[in-house]
């Protein structure tokens, strides 16, 4: 069963700014060192950049926003073509092994062209098939550790679900080019930009939060209507939401779509809440739709 919602409440506020950086690589600091406990996103909020590890693109302030500007931008500090990011949830039917009733999974950062469209394996930055290994050589263990609880592949191991949201999504943001570092680059330092910065977002958007908080939580006998649902969470994150679901009659919750504009690198920029229509932005739920417990293994 899960905790009241005040206790619920406390523990999403404080397990957002659970640190997710880069940490022990040399004369680098802790870049939310300075960050008090806030509570998660509310309408027309926008998620605090951190600063990235070493040789990432320094970008302006006052860049454009990705989908937003009609004139030429600096290539390492602007996201095109893919500037449209989606980061997206699974409510998975079981408790997988060291998680909890609660919790909603991450399955990915995706960069959407403008348009709604995309592309994959793009090759813009290098691909990598030991995430493991790397996040562990630049002493990502923290990281490793919450991605090991909360980006859960349903099949094979997890090494293999990043490898495989790294090569397909990551390699079409063009800020993680190796030559946005600089001559301070090494093999490597794009992987850890591009999942401190998913898992991060991901953090900040406590999907079972900002359903409960609108009093919507899993029950085996109730329906819900999707526009609460929808309304809910988009009134948690300021951004738009594609809901997808499951069962024959596709109603049943299982998946989250926030959606979102950068302004400036994926690195260092802001996430910028998108509400605009574009295509591909309808899920497939029906309009009444169960929000089912987790089942134990």
């Amino acid at each position: 069963m899960a905790p009241p919602a005040s206790l619920r409440s406390a523990f999403a506020y404080a397990s957002n700014f659970v640190s997710q950086i880069p940490l022990g690589i040399s004369n680098l600091p802790n870049p939310f060192s300075a960050l008090s406990p806030q509570a998660p996103l509310h309408t027309g909020s926008s998620v605090t950049p951190y600063d990235p590890i070493s040789g990432a693109p320094s970008c302006p302030l006052d860049g454009p926003t990705s989908c937003n500007n009609n004139t030429a931008a600096d290539s390492c500090c602007f996201i095109y073509p893919g500037g449209r990011l989606l980061l997206t949830q699974f409510w998975d039917a079981k408790v997988h092994v060291g998680g909890s009733e609660e919790d909603w999974t991450l399955h990915g950062l995706w960069p959407d062209l403008c348009d709604g469209s995309y592309d994959q394996y793009c090759g813009m930055a290098p691909r990598f098939e030991n995430i493991t290994d790397v996040l562990k050589h630049y002493d990502q263990g923290d990281l490793l550790e919450d991605m090991n609880r909360y980006w859960i592949a349903n099949y094979g191991t997890n090494n293999h679900l990043w490898a495989h949201e790294y090569n397909k999504h990551a390699t079409c943001i063009n800020t993680l080019a190796p030559s946005c570092y600089g001559e301070g680059y090494t093999p490597g330092l794009e992987v850890v930009d591009y999942f401190v910065r998913a898992f991060g977002l991901f953090k900040m958007l406590d999907t079972y939060w900002g359903l409960m908080n609108a009093g919507i939580e899993p029950d085996y006998k109730k329906t819900y209507s999707l526009a609460k649902i929808q309304s809910a969470l988009e009134d948690f994150s300021g951004s738009r939401v594609i809901l997808k679901c499951t069962g024959r009659h596709h109603n049943v919750l299982h998946e989250a779509w926030y959606v979102y504009f950068v302004k400036g690198s994926l690195q260092s920029g802001e996430f910028v809440p998108a509400r605009d229509s574009f295509k591909g932005d309808e899920g497939n739920c029906a309009p009444e739709v169960r929000y089912l417990p987790k089942r134990h293994k």
